[in-house]
């Protein structure tokens, strides 16, 4: 099974401080309440202003800040605490939240990008450095919005693209554990309530631009929200896996063509596959019929993918954050 090396990292982290500042192309995701609403996205998101757009900037910072961690002997990792200091810094802070203010911006990032933001500042935490701190009230904004929106979200969101609940419940859940004990209980009634019940999945995937897993993701969630109980869940949830169906799930997506945004996702659906059922198989154990089956299909679309982290800025300024989690977990 193939590992995060430090040839991995220096890759990953160069690739991604490249475009961290780089701020066109940009797609920004802004409500015009007037013309003055009009201006370069620096103007709006002080911090996250570069890879193409505010998500892919925030978990980009989640992954070099993981990274000079993981390998903090690497040669780029003084230039990644650098600009962190630059950047993570409470008067840019306080330009981010006030874009969450603004009228229309209830549904910003949500839940994608929430969860992220949520993530790097779980990173940020295990840092002896202040960025932590300044990220501290943008966390606990995100967050009380997952308290607010949960209870009302009566049908979860099954794609595979950025809407996608399970995956965001799996990185807010991973924050709130140590830190939101209320958030935990909420994300684990939801998640029962959801996919407690779901039996046999056909796993009609994947579409043409998803880069996550409906079927996979719901089901590392629940890893996460069942514990022990989660072997029981998954063999009703996927009661033939052991015979590799349904076999679309371990399949590697075919990548047409890197270069168009949405079709470049597939390399992101085989990386998170990856990471998916590493974790499934972990959770199984070693005695369970799935499991070599779920680290062999693991590492299919591990191979599938890494090659192509590189070369297309449409993969570029976000594939890597998506490797790490492959190579390394959450």
């Amino acid at each position: 099974m193939t590992h995060l090396t430090p040839d991995h990292a220096a890759r990953f982290a160069t690739a991604t401080l490249s475009h961290l500042g780089r701020e066109y192309p940009y797609k920004m995701d802004l409500v015009l309440n007037d013309p003055a609403d009009a201006k370069p996205p620096r103007d709006h998101h002080p911090i996250f202003h570069g890879s193409f757009d505010w998500h892919s900037c925030v978990h980009g910072w989640w992954q070099i800040l993981r990274l000079a961690r993981r390998f903090p002997d690497l040669p780029v990792a003084a230039e990644i605490r650098t600009r962190a200091d630059g950047m993570l810094v409470p008067e840019k802070v306080a330009g981010e939240l006030a874009f969450l203010d603004r009228p229309y911006a209830a549904a910003f990032e949500r839940p994608y990008g929430w969860a992220w933001l949520l993530a790097l500042h779980a990173e940020a935490e295990q840092h002896d450095a202040p960025w932590a701190a300044a990220l501290a009230p943008l966390a606990a904004a995100f967050a009380a919005r997952f308290h607010a929106f949960l209870p009302k979200l009566t049908y979860p969101l099954r794609v595979g693209t950025h809407f996608n609940i399970a995956f965001a419940l799996l990185l807010a859940r991973d924050w709130a554990e140590p830190r939101d004990p209320e958030l935990v209980a909420l994300i684990d009634a939801r998640a029962r309530d959801w996919f407690g019940r779901d039996r046999d999945c056909q796993a009609w995937e994947p579409g043409g631009d998803e880069f996550l897993s409906s079927a996979l993701s719901e089901a590392h969630l629940m890893t996460a929200v069942l514990g022990t109980d989660f072997p029981g869940w998954f063999d009703a949830f996927l009661p033939r896996a052991a015979a590799q169906q349904p076999a679309s799930l371990f399949t590697p997506a075919t990548v047409s063509d890197r270069s168009d945004g949405k079709i470049a996702h597939l390399d992101g659906l085989n990386l998170s596959r990856a990471w998916n059922w590493r974790t499934i198989a972990a959770m199984l154990g070693p005695d369970h019929p799935v499991t070599p089956v779920a680290e062999a299909a693991a590492q299919r679309h591990l191979a599938a993918a890494l090659p192509h982290v590189t070369g297309d800025y449409m993969g570029e300024h976000w594939l890597a954050t998506f490797a790490l989690l492959a190579l390394d977990g959450l």
